[in-house]
């Protein structure tokens, strides 16, 4: 960990419009158990931007009470609000794009392509929440990489979210895997009682991944359906993509640490 370039902790969480699975409406529950687990960047699903939490946006409380900023990725808007995803940081963010992931009649679904800086360095992060059909899924996944490889596609990459796919290798998944590395597919729903692996994050380049966990602690089996997945990441400069490395020396002066005499 010594020779990290960048080092950092993301969470992916489907918070189910903090609405537990006591029926209770809790934001405060939600903001105790990420700020317990200690993220640089949070990933989050089924955020309701048209409840209030003291008198404030649901993501505004939020994020006030983490004291992070947000980015709002809404996939529905009606007469009450947005509803959809967020991405919750404490690093300057400088750029984000919003993209509509909805498939023919089915639920609206969309991503977040934001690039955050850390320590001087970019990198990039994915918010994402896929449809309940295979077939919608294996559409989403292409957009999604379309997106991706349209841009910046030598930043490293986090790609966060609830996938709502059930199988823990492959499925409508399997471009991503192409494309980022095998995700690692931990139990994340039911949370009283995990059996699937809705919630997913990948890492790229993939030797950046130290550690994946799911926290289902009895607290988090309340405060929504889904468990929490944190990542802990942290590339070493021979991981790091060599055009990436060559943009940072070239833009900044940018000293990358190196391991071994390798870069």
């Amino acid at each position: 960990m010594s020779d990290a370039v960048l080092a950092l902790a993301a969470l992916s969480y489907n918070i189910h419009s903090c609405v537990g699975t006591d029926r209770h409406y809790r934001p405060d529950r939600v903001v105790e158990l990420v700020r317990s687990l200690n993220c640089d960047v949070v990933g989050l699903q089924e955020v309701d931007l048209r409840a209030r939490a003291e008198d404030r946006e649901q993501i505004d409380f939020i994020a006030d009470r983490l004291g992070m900023q947000a980015v709002s990725g809404p996939n529905m808007v009606d007469h009450r609000g947005h509803f959809g995803n967020a991405l919750l940081t404490r690093l300057p963010v400088r750029s984000v794009r919003r993209t509509d992931l909805s498939v023919g009649g089915a639920e609206p679904r969309g991503m977040i392509n934001a690039v955050l800086e850390l320590d001087g360095l970019l990198f990039r992060a994915v918010v994402a929440h896929l449809g309940l059909g295979a077939a919608e899924r294996r559409e989403q996944v292409r957009r999604l990489l379309q997106v991706l490889d349209e841009g910046a596609s030598d930043l490293p990459t986090l790609v966060m979210g609830d996938f709502n796919e059930w199988k823990p290798n492959g499925g409508a998944l399997r471009g991503i895997d192409r494309r980022f590395g095998q995700s690692l597919a931990p139990r994340t729903f039911p949370s009283r009682f995990p059996l699937l692996p809705l919630d997913r994050i990948w890492v790229w380049p993939r030797a950046g991944l130290k550690r994946i966990s799911v926290h289902g602690e009895a607290a988090a089996r309340v405060a929504s359906d889904h468990l929490p997945v944190r990542a802990e990441v942290a590339w070493d400069a021979r991981d790091l993509p060599q055009a990436w490395k060559d943009a940072c020396l070239k833009n900044g002066g940018i000293h990358l640490r190196q391991s071994g005499g390798q870069g």
